[in-house]
């Protein structure tokens, strides 16, 4: 009897084990006995989830729709001298090829994926993603329903003004930022924008000074270093901190200034050059560098560094919102604290490209401006007919930049020119839109930064910036401003482009801060931040 009963006590014991390993023993049976615990049932939950999706899909679904608006260039011009066009074939004056634009609009037309293969281009360069305009997005607005004004005209005012402050900035790329109140090349810039009748850049007493020439429309963009703290200071990296020095272009050497060249690249032929890069890695401290960060960087660099660097200020960065900032008990983490900025800041920036690629080709094909200055080379020299606004012409940009080049094209920071995608809005200034939005949602954007520095002359070293206290709010809007204008002074970009895809990323970042809203159980009272315009939103 002994020995049976050890035998079976020994069974007992090995099925035990079988039972918890496996969790199937009575004691541990999944459908009669939960082993979670919380104020909601499996089932319970499983419905208020589904609910809170459904309100969130409503609250998109029944938001007003806008519709969208052009500035109808493409209607107006016949020859599509309004409207991008770069990768499609050209005739000798760079202008578009009909047939090959007119299959283009009948495929963005359909969105059938086979026709897009079909599309006549001129050269070696492949559209960049048109079919991005199409995706749908699982949280926050939806790409095609979110607008943005239309873009200057092409014989406007204002347009004209952009396209002068580009030819500026290509001739000021090598100028110090520093050194902007002293420099005569940055004077004569900003005394010849402020004579524009229509010029949206920010002014002084309404004209256009060294303090102000190519700086930001955001709160913030106006005070202190030309560069955001954010593009200058070390990074921390989990265990490694990232120095904020950049391989930059060698100066004084600029792309696309010969009409051949210009021809070739508006065709998506290669470049015949190659950029040529300084061997000394350098903080940036002019145009140039400004412009080769935004050539190389991927979409999320700066929004990433930003967020590290502000993790790296401490508990007392978070915004005064944040729930765990005064619990004697806990402290965030997947909520509220970084994983949770971290992954709102990258999913922001994606989300705002697919609205900006909507725009870019499903409603404005708008030109580069490297398109634009091949129109003014062809009207100076060879009386050809475009309607160019007599204040750009009379400039006095265009006599400095023939005596420098010897045409009136737009000198480029890059070989290739600008990406293979329209202009307006910009996918910089969208995703950075965005991802800065996120940031002030989750940081306090009164606190001061700590020992604030600028980049010397040479970009060889930081010095210590001592004038003025420098907030973190102010500072991202600069770092905006920074990355959406870097691309204008490459001469890619306009700048409505950068104000317009930055307002259309804060909109995106706005519409995931409201389906997240009401997900989380803490005591929250609401992501509370300053938009672009200076106004106060509470979500």
């Amino acid at each position: 009897m002994e020995e049976k009963q050890d035998k079976k006590q020994g069974t007992n014991e090995g099925e035990d084990k079988v039972c918890i390993t496996k969790s199937v023993c009575p004691k541990y049976n999944a459908i009669t006995d939960q082993c979670e615990i919380g104020p909601l049932t499996p089932e319970q939950r499983r419905a208020e989830a589904f609910e809170k999706r459904v309100q969130s899909a409503l609250f998109q679904k029944n938001l007003i729709l806008q519709g969208q608006r052009c500035n109808e260039d493409e209607f107006i011009y016949a020859n599509k001298t309004g409207n991008y066009t770069k990768a499609l074939p050209h005739n000798l004056l760079g202008e578009v090829n009909l047939e090959a634009y007119n299959i283009w609009i009948t495929t963005l037309t359909t969105g059938n994926p086979e026709k897009f293969e079909l599309i006549p281009l001129g050269g070696t360069r492949k559209l960049s993603n048109p079919q991005a305009s199409y995706a749908y997005e699982m949280v926050g607005p939806d790409s095609n329903h979110l607008t943005i004004a239309p873009a200057p005209s092409f014989s406007s005012v204002l347009q004209a003004s952009e396209m002068a402050e580009d030819y500026w900035m290509a001739l000021n790329r090598d100028v110090p930022f520093v050194d902007y109140d002293t420099n005569l090349i940055t004077k004569a810039a900003a005394e010849d924008l402020s004579k524009f009748s229509d010029f949206d850049g920010p002014k002084c007493k309404c004209k256009v000074t060294t303090e102000t020439l190519f700086r930001g429309n955001v709160p913030g963009a106006l005070e202190g270093p030309y560069v955001s703290q954010f593009l200058l200071k070390d990074i921390p990296f989990g265990a490694k901190t990232i120095e904020q020095k950049y391989v930059v272009p060698v100066g004084k050497i600029d792309y696309m200034t010969s009409y051949n060249e210009w021809l070739n690249i508006q065709n998506g032929q290669a470049p015949s050059s190659t950029l040529k890069l300084d061997p000394v890695p350098r903080y940036i401290s002019n145009g140039r560098d400004l412009g080769e960060y935004v050539h190389k960087d991927s979409s999320i660099q700066a929004g990433l560094a930003a967020c590290s660097i502000l993790l790296g200020f401490g508990q007392g960065a978070l915004s005064l919102s944040n729930p765990y900032l005064f619990s004697k008990t806990q402290e965030g983490f997947a909520t509220f604290g970084s994983p949770h900025v971290l992954d709102f800041v990258t999913r922001a920036s994606r989300m705002a490209l697919e609205a900006a690629w909507f725009q870019k080709f499903l409603v404005h094909r708008r030109l580069r401006p490297e398109e634009f200055g091949g129109w003014v080379q062809n009207l100076k020299p060879r009386d050809a007919r475009y309607s160019i606004n007599p204040e750009l012409l009379d400039s006095k940009v265009l006599e400095v930049v023939f005596e420098k080049y010897g045409t009136y094209l737009l000198p480029m920071a890059y070989p290739e020119g600008c990406p293979t995608h329209p202009a307006y809005p910009a996918g910089h200034a969208a995703h950075i839109g965005a991802e800065v939005t996120i940031l002030k949602a989750f940081f306090n954007e009164d606190y001061i930064i700590p020992n604030p520095v600028v980049a010397s002359a040479d970009g060889l070293k930081l010095q210590p910036y001592l004038k003025s206290n420098l907030k973190v709010g102010e500072e991202l809007n600069k770092l905006a401003a920074n990355i959406s204008l870097a691309r204008d002074f490459a001469g890619v970009h306009w700048r409505s482009d950068g104000l317009e895809g930055m307002k259309l990323g804060e909109a995106v970042a706005i519409g995931l801060l409201q389906d997240y809203r009401n997900t989380y159980n803490e005591e929250f009272h609401g992501f509370s931040f300053t938009k672009f315009d200076g106004t106060r939103v509470i979500i």
